[in-house]
């Protein structure tokens, strides 16, 4: 999925560096907030400069490293000031030895010194041997930070250093820019509100290796399910494909048919009515609160309208079935019909090739299914499935909108901005 360039536009990230060897994958860490529009500043601990020069973060930030060596009283580089200007603090890679002096607020060198007087949320991303992170004054740390406005991007199990395979390896940059983003772009209308979408074209059998299915990739589902992840929604994406690289954060259920979607699709509607947790404060004690918001449901799959009568095991010989197949088919269950939405704000998409009544039948969705909009997707050809960017007008009984063409995500989220409004 294409990352848009604007995504993080007129937002500032500070991001320290620790002495690990996973700090040249910080190097692309800070490409990704600069491609995606971030203004980045980078503070480093000695320790990390004996894995990657500041020169290398310099030449991709454009920035001048903030170290102990470099550090101004007479100009803005400095430790307080560096973190006033930051929207958001990420540590990353964090040592075991960062961790604990976190954990106990010392402050003897500069990074440390910038989180200690940083009172907003910070991220950090582990990376320790296996025995280190699995320390239990280690992991007493890790929930200490976790109650004092810090956020942790979970390690991953690999091949570490050391040469052993275990729970410790830094996460993967890309899934630290998502959380980071997540943070930066949550929206208080989406946050902690549970989102179903479904995508892709279901697949249909007719056999055990041959099936009926469509043209459609899923892309759009993927990236809609991203944009409500970045906006902080509870997100379930229920689809036959989906775009590489989605956030690992992100539920996926990956099925098949009609039928399975119909199933999961019915259990995760359950499931979402009954509510979420979110964190609350109250008299000055933290407390969790059930607290309802109505949530959403985008039905982005493409669904097949009939489906094989007959379908059989095995695989069906050539032999056996002659010079000429007649494949026999029956109407499938229309699932925005046979689902028990009540309580769930649903969203129907709509794929039309017929200029002239494209507007029209979209129009009689909204009205007779029983949907609180449509998004009508006017394709050109058959060409058009699969493309990068999209085009959609939103219809809702209180008007409509038009979205431009723009790449999927991008398109996803000024939807998302749409139905808020």
């Amino acid at each position: 999925m294409t990352l848009p360039s604007d995504l993080l536009q007129n937002k500032r990230i500070l991001i320290g560096v620790t002495g690990s060897i996973a700090a040249y994958k910080t190097l692309d860490l800070v490409r990704l907030f600069v491609k995606a529009g971030a203004d980045v500043k980078i503070v480093m601990s000695d320790a990390a400069k004996k894995f990657v020069t500041p020169l290398s973060f310099e030449a991709l930030s454009r920035h001048n490293v903030l170290d102990e060596q470099h550090e101004s009283w007479s100009s803005e580089h400095n430790h307080i000031q560096t973190v006033a200007w930051a929207d958001l603090f990420i540590i990353a890679p964090c040592s075991a030895n960062t961790i604990a002096k976190l954990a106990n607020a010392i402050a003897d060198n500069l990074l440390l010194q910038c989180a200690l007087a940083d009172p907003k949320t910070k991220l950090i991303a582990p990376s320790a041997n296996t025995h280190m992170l699995e320390n239990p004054i280690t992991k007493a740390n890790l929930k200490m930070l976790g109650i004092a406005n810090y956020e942790v991007v979970p390690t991953q199990v690999k091949e570490l250093a050391c040469q052993t395979t275990g729970d410790g390896a830094m996460a993967e940059p890309l899934d630290i820019f998502y959380h980071a983003a997540r943070l930066l772009l949550k929206d208080s209308y989406w946050e902690h509100r549970r989102v179903i979408v479904t995508g892709g074209g279901t697949i249909e059998k007719i056999d055990d290796v041959r099936y009926i299915s469509n043209f459609s990739s899923g892309k759009m589902a993927s990236a809609l399910a991203t944009a409500l992840y970045l906006k902080g929604a509870d997100v379930n994406l229920i689809a036959t494909r989906f775009e590489p690289n989605l956030p690992s954060a992100l539920h996926k259920i990956d099925v098949n048919d009609s039928a399975e979607m119909f199933e999961y699709l019915s259990d995760s509607i359950r499931i979402a009515k009954k509510g979420v947790l979110s964190k609350a404060s109250l008299m000055n004690d933290e407390q969790i609160h059930l607290i309802q918001k109505e949530p959403y449901l985008f039905m982005a799959a493409a669904v097949s309208d009939y489906i094989p009568r007959f379908p059989q095991q095995g695989k069906l010989k050539k032999a056996m079935l002659g010079e000429h197949y007649a494949l026999e088919l029956k109407q499938n269950r229309d699932l925005l019909s046979s689902l028990e939405r009540e309580g769930i704000i649903t969203v129907a998409f709509k794929a039309e090739m017929d200029d002239t009544h494209a507007y029209d039948n979209a129009k009689a969705l909204l009205e007779h299914k029983n949907v609180d909009a449509v998004c009508l997707n006017v394709l050109r050809n058959s060409s058009s499935f699969g493309s990068s960017d999209n085009a959609l007008t939103l219809l809702r009984q209180t008007g409509d909108v038009s979205l431009e063409k723009q790449d999927k995500l991008t398109l996803s989220l000024h939807l998302l901005e749409a139905l808020r409004g």
